[in-house]
């Protein structure tokens, strides 16, 4: 639960009093509005009767970021997909999926990234925990917004490897937050599932990367029918045998490193200091899957320069092949 720093039952009454009283003035409008210009108020709605949207049940992934750690404007990127995007406003956060109970309120947070409060907000409501993959700024950062200086939270839980706590006990910022108790770490072991929230059990899965900070974790995240997979961040495939193999085993979604296209999206730069699978490489390993299963295989954490976020031909001709680009706000039911 996040504490806000005030009297929540003060911050929602005076939420339920200004809300009530809009409420008010938009249903005196409409009641106007349908007895002056009914076929007005039908015309607008494109139906002749406005019905509410349905309740939303159940548990479901919800895609908050599908961006490497970045994001789309990147900083310091004078290329024409940065330049273009800051002139016309367009943003890509940094990958991140919520696991959403809507019958209990609540949601847990894959990824902490530097657009947290962007990404908490789609979630609107309280956070049941965190879980983190690894120690590099775009999957850990947003855990900072969790201190006193921002949101003030009182023992949120945060699941990561042993490594990965030893980590965040021992360098400030993070060291501040669980002396305070704001986050509760609580570590897991590869290949030993847990529950951190009801109804959805995780799988951590150990992944080769730059593991300069921490080591890097996939996580298999189960519910009560569906199976989600969600690797944003790998050296390469052939690393371990079987590696990719073992991933997907019994799983029904898989969110997917994309990094990069081919590899040469950035000329000058020695992309053995940032290894990730091509994804041309990583569809000719899944062809099959692809073909058998269309859509299973999605990308996430797409570099800034990636030509699938930019290139609507390139990303048909993936769509054709049984793949998908991730796309923010999709989500998948568990």
């Amino acid at each position: 639960m996040v504490e806000r720093g005030r009297d929540p039952g003060w911050f929602r009454g005076a939420s339920r009093r200004r809300a009530g009283a809009a409420a008010a003035v938009c249903e005196g409008a409409l009641a106007l509005l349908a007895a002056w210009f009914p076929s007005l108020l039908a015309a607008c709605a494109g139906r002749t009767e406005l019905a509410p949207a349905a309740p939303r049940t159940g548990i479901e992934v919800i895609v908050l970021g599908i961006a490497q750690d970045g994001g789309l404007p990147h900083l310091g990127c004078r290329r024409a997909c940065c330049v273009q995007a800051r002139a016309t406003g367009r943003t890509l956060d940094p990958a991140c999926l919520a696991v959403v109970d809507h019958a209990a309120g609540s949601a847990l947070l894959v990824e902490a990234t530097p657009a947290i409060e962007r990404q908490v907000a789609q979630v609107a409501m309280p956070l049941a925990g965190v879980l983190v993959t690894h120690a590099h700024i775009g999957h850990y950062l947003g855990l900072a917004h969790f201190g006193r200086e921002v949101a003030a939270a009182r023992e949120l839980p945060v699941w990561g490897s042993r490594r990965l706590a030893a980590f965040l006990r021992g360098h400030g910022p993070w060291s501040q937050l669980v002396d305070l108790r704001q986050i509760v770490l609580r570590e897991i072991e590869p290949g030993v599932a847990f529950v951190p929230m009801p109804g959805v059990t995780v799988t951590a899965l150990r992944v080769p990367h730059r593991d300069e900070f921490s080591d890097t974790m996939a996580f298999r995240i189960r519910g009560p029918n569906r199976t989600v997979l969600f690797v944003p961040d790998v050296d390469r495939w052939d690393r371990e045998p079987g590696l990719l193999e073992r991933l997907l085993e019994g799983v029904d979604v898989a969110y997917v490193d994309g990094t990069f296209w081919d590899g040469r999206e950035l000329p000058g730069r020695d992309l053995r200091e940032i290894p990730h699978p091509p994804i041309t490489d990583t569809m000719e390993r899944l062809a099959e899957l692809a073909r058998e299963r269309p859509g299973t295989v999605r990308f996430l954490h797409l570099n800034h320069t990636n030509p699938l976020l930019h290139d609507p031909e390139l990303r048909a001709d993936l769509e054709r092949r049984g793949f998908r680009v991730a796309e923010q706000g999709e989500r998948v039911r568990l």
